[in-house]
This record gives C-alpha cells, sequence and structure tokens, in this order.
C-alpha cells in the first residue's frame, strides 16, 4: 500500500505543478488534458523510482550496521 500511496502522492504533485505551470501564464486549466496525463505519468515514475530507492537505501543501511556491530565485537573481543 505504500507504493501506491507514493506513485499516487507524486502523481497528484504532478498535476498541481502542471496546474501551477498553466496558473503562471494565466492559461485555461482544462485546455489539455494530455499535458495533464504527461505530467502526472512523469511524476508518478518519479514516485515508484523513489519507493524502491528509499527500499534499497534501508536494505544498504541496515547490511552495513550490521556489519559496524561486527566490527566492533571483533575489536572488544581481541581487546579483552
Amino acid at each position: 500500500m505504500a507504493l501506491l500511496g507514493t506513485i499516487a502522492g507524486f502523481s497528484l504533485f504532478g498535476l498541481a505543478a502542471r496546474f501551477g505551470q498553466l496558473a503562471i501564464k494565466k492559461r485555461n486549466l482544462m485546455e489539455n488534458l494530455g499535458g495533464h496525463a504527461l505530467s502526472m505519468g512523469v511524476f508518478g515514475y518519479a514516485g515508484y523510482w523513489a519507493y524502491w530507492w528509499d527500499e534499497r537505501a534501508a536494505v544498504m543501511l541496515a547490511q552495513k550496521r550490521a556489519e559496524i556491530t561486527e566490527r566492533r565485537e571483533r575489536k572488544l573481543a581481541h581487546a579483552a
């Protein structure tokens, strides 16, 4: 469910960014719906990528913490 929430959140941000672009230009917000879909798709993909990046980073951090703990234990064992 977190993946879907991340993608939806990024997609809605993309839609808001598109509306912001059109508002700055003072153009009709419902003029080109394909542009909205494209913006939501690009930002949704960015959300998908960010979700998996975060998952991989969490695994890498857990591995690194385990390595550090192991080194500390070995260091204490050699010192004692």
